[in-house]
């Protein structure tokens, strides 16, 4: 199944906020027909009124994929209204945080195809990174389509079992907001040496973004990059002498992606 069949035999978003906006706004980008859209959300926002695809209009007879994105709290509402919709050749994908496949498999039957994602937020401006997992129903073109689907938003990686997606989360999932929580803290202590709180905030900014183009654009490891940028008893490697030390950033960023991973898994099992 390709794109042209997305088209053909419609889309139906269940949950369209900021995640499921983000992947409508690009595919419609990327040429998918607003008629082959339908939209399940009890509160459209202005934006998805405006691109004229179908809004609680109910469902296709076949869609070719069911996008779940509504928050996991309100999954308990939304399953029921899939239990209804043939399983045969649509690919159910789920972008909910924390909800089991075999959540799913219990909603939806045993025969559905389910396949697992992870975005996260960059998605919004399209360099998210998305993990996936698929059921045992599952074929490669299913996956393949829940891929092409997600990279609309960014990157896609295919995990080898589902509990991986806790680390994932852990990583990936949460990761923005430390980096986020980083930025706030670099653009602080730049106040703290003197610098209007403005001007130290666009510093630290244009540096984190840029450094991630950097490592993600450069052939070399983002060891490599650091250690290009260190001269020898200059002042790199000062700061790096603090932020490397026993019980600095190493140790406190494991400590930061195990909590949030456990409590992935706690989240999961309900």
């Amino acid at each position: 199944m390709n794109m042209d069949a997305v088209a053909a035999r419609g889309l139906v978003l269940l949950g369209c906020g900021k995640m499921g906006s983000a992947m409508l706004a690009g595919w419609l980008e990327g040429g998918l027909p607003v008629g082959s859209v339908w939209v399940q959300d009890p509160f459209p926002s202005d934006w998805l009124k405006a691109t004229g695809v179908h809004i609680n209009e109910g469902f296709p007879n076949a869609p070719a994929v069911v996008l779940i994105a509504v928050k996991p709290q309100m999954m308990g509402e939304a399953l029921p209204a899939l239990a209804a919709l043939p399983k045969d050749g649509t690919v159910f994908l789920s972008v909910a945080a924390g909800v089991s496949i075999a959540s799913y498999e219990d909603a939806l039957g045993k025969d559905a195809s389910i396949v697992r994602a992870m975005p996260n937020t960059p998605a919004a401006v399209g360099k998210g990174i998305t993990a996936i997992i698929g059921n045992r129903n599952s074929t490669s073109a299913d996956l393949d389509l829940a891929e092409a689907l997600l990279s609309a938003v960014g990157q896609v990686v295919r995990l080898s079992e589902e509990s991986q997606m806790d680390a994932v989360t852990g990583v990936s999932g949460s990761g923005p907001a430390y980096v986020f929580y980083m930025i706030d803290a670099l653009a602080a202590a730049g106040v703290a040496q003197g610098l209007p709180s403005d001007l130290a905030m666009q510093l630290a900014k244009a540096t984190v973004a840029g450094a991630g183009v950097l490592a993600e654009t450069a052939n070399e490891t983002p060891e490599r990059l650091r250690i290009n940028v260190t001269s020898p008893n200059g002042t790199t490697q000062a700061g790096l002498e603090v932020l490397m030390g026993e019980d600095a950033l190493a140790p406190l960023m494991a400590a930061t992606v195990k909590a949030a991973t456990d409590r992935s898994k706690e989240l999961g099992n309900g």
